[in-house]
């Protein structure tokens, strides 16, 4: 059985976290190989040898947009006979699966949370219906093509570091996958993790009323990324892209800290696979307080502040 993993990067050729845990995920289930899109191969290579993927194929720098890396992974999938497509449960990721689903004619799992193969068949775990239940999903098609939601496994090296082969690809995608134009804007820097795969996320509700400090000094002293609600973006007291929920951002961190978050289902579908959820609201009767694994009613501006300055202290005598 051999897994194809497609292997995100930073600019500076640094393998994403999320990608490094897809091939966590990968190794137990057979033979990894990894699909890397531009530069910085070179550098990645030892970090790559460690995680325990045997053969790397390297295709150019114009692949990156989502309908000619799905005919590119296609073409890997078939050159290869792998039988598992791996992605990481962003945006991004799943516009990839979903198109390379339709070239395949194979099975498209999304927010996958654990998979194993279980008598040569795949199984694969996730949430649904806003985290309300957990569904095993088994896959009878030659071919699958699943996301995985970050932080779902911990990244961990191979016990044995491989020698990866080098395979150079050439992009040969189809005109109708060429026919638009994308350009790439780069997102401002803020000097936070990526919203998407960050281990830990604290999210600006209404209740911040456009007062943004005490979440972002929270967030600044956890290394975790800032997220707002749908009132937030719609108010445009941050931007629309680190909105959280079913029409934003979906998150799986591993700490979720909503202050002033009140809880609504479409803010829920959205962080559902957070693991501990800390919620901050002045009102006890909020949804949120529902699934919270903690909670405090009281002012954000209060508990916040004095959250952070108990936090910095505590580091200080660390």
């Amino acid at each position: 059985m051999t897994t194809l993993v497609l292997l995100d990067h930073d600019d500076d050729g640094t393998p994403r976290t999320a990608a490094l845990e897809l091939v966590t995920a990968a190794r137990p289930l057979g033979a990894v190989h990894g699909v890397w899109v531009g530069d910085g191969l070179d550098a990645a290579l030892a970090t790559l040898a460690d995680a325990g993927v045997e053969t790397v194929h390297h295709v150019a720098a114009d692949a990156w947009w989502p309908a000619v890396l799905a005919e590119t992974l296609h073409t890997v999938r078939v050159s290869t006979g792998a039988d598992l497509v791996l992605l990481a449960s962003t945006a991004e990721g799943k516009e990839v699966a979903a198109g390379l689903a339709v070239l395949e004619g194979a099975a498209v799992v999304t927010d996958v949370e654990r998979l194993e193969r279980v008598d040569g068949t795949l199984r694969v775990t996730k949430s649904v219906l806003a985290g309300t239940w957990a569904s095993t999903v088994e896959v009878t098609s030659p071919v699958a093509v699943v996301t995985l939601e970050p932080n779902a496994v911990r990244a961990e090296p191979a016990e044995r570091p491989s020698s990866p082969q080098v395979v150079d690809l050439p992009v040969t995608a189809s005109q109708v996958a060429r026919a638009v134009t994308v350009v790439r804007t780069p997102r401002q820097a803020t000097g936070r993790p990526d919203l998407a795969t960050a281990d830990v996320v604290v999210v600006a509700g209404r209740g911040v009323d456009g007062h943004l400090s005490p979440v972002e000094e929270l967030a600044d002293l956890l290394g975790g990324a800032v997220g707002a609600t749908r009132v937030v973006a719609d108010e445009g007291w941050l931007p629309r892209e680190q909105q959280v929920g079913q029409t934003g951002v979906a998150v799986s961190p591993r700490l979720y800290i909503g202050a002033g978050v009140s809880g609504a289902v479409h803010h829920r579908g959205g962080m559902q696979s957070a693991g501990t959820v800390v919620a901050v609201n002045s009102d006890p009767d909020a949804p949120i307080f529902e699934f919270a694994d903690y909670g405090v009613v009281g002012d954000l501006f209060e508990v916040l502040p004095a959250l952070t300055a108990e936090l910095r202290r505590l580091r200080e005598l660390a």
